[in-house]
């Protein structure tokens, strides 16, 4: 007797459901996820074992080799302030306009007496082209600009700020320039501040690989 042959049929898969999941986690990846904030220059910092991780919400001064500075305000909640206060303490006189764009900038990086000029221009100033905050002895403006950060955090517990303050200074980088940086820092009445580094393996041996060592134990 011979066999039946059962016809062969193609199986048909409804996709639509699965790729209307797969957008939707990946859209929602997207918008949760944060971004790690834009840096001004590309800047090469020295390298430590510390593993302390940088704050979400951090206020970076910026170092470069060839000595410039600038000014990275990461608290949105209080940059408008910030900004506010240095334009009425510094008597800039910024329009709604000029300060809507100084307070769209990612970064500070020019001295008072040019800020107004740069606002205006139709098209912003790269970094590299940018003069940098002055910091010199004569003329520290980077102290006025903490100034208006220390009001604007005026009533809180100052310890916050100043685990939210980092210094990213390139690794050739001239000391002078670190120091007026704390001396901006010193004249706000703050003495402590982080300084981001490059990771690297605790060198085997070290008085701190065997701490590491005897901790694990």
């Amino acid at each position: 007797m011979p066999k039946v042959k059962i016809p062969r049929k193609s199986t048909n898969i409804d996709m639509t459901a699965m790729c209307d999941v797969a957008f939707l986690l990946l859209s929602f990846f997207i918008l949760a996820t944060k971004q790690k904030p834009p840096e001004v220059l590309a800047v090469k910092t020295p390298t430590s074992v510390s593993s302390t991780a940088a704050p979400e919400k951090s206020i970076l001064i910026t170092l470069t080799k060839d000595g410039k500075v600038f000014l990275m305000l990461g608290d949105e909640t209080k940059k408008n302030a910030i900004i506010d206060d240095f334009n009425t303490t510094r008597g800039l006189q910024l329009t709604g306009p000029e300060l809507a764009r100084l307070k769209k900038s990612e970064y500070i990086g020019m001295p008072v007496n040019k800020l107004k000029s740069v606002l205006n221009m139709q098209q912003e100033v790269p970094a590299n082209l940018m003069e940098g905050i002055p910091t010199d002895s004569s003329n520290n403006e980077l102290a006025y600009w903490f100034r208006s950060i220390t009001n604007a955090y005026k009533g809180e517990d100052q310890r916050k700020l100043q685990e939210m303050i980092l210094v990213k200074g390139d690794g050739e980088a001239l000391y002078p320039i670190f120091k007026n940086v704390k001396q901006a820092l010193k004249a706000n009445e703050i003495f402590k501040f982080r300084i981001v580094t490059e990771g690297e393996t605790v060198p085997v041996g070290s008085e701190l690989y065997k701490t590491g060592k005897t901790e694990k134990k």
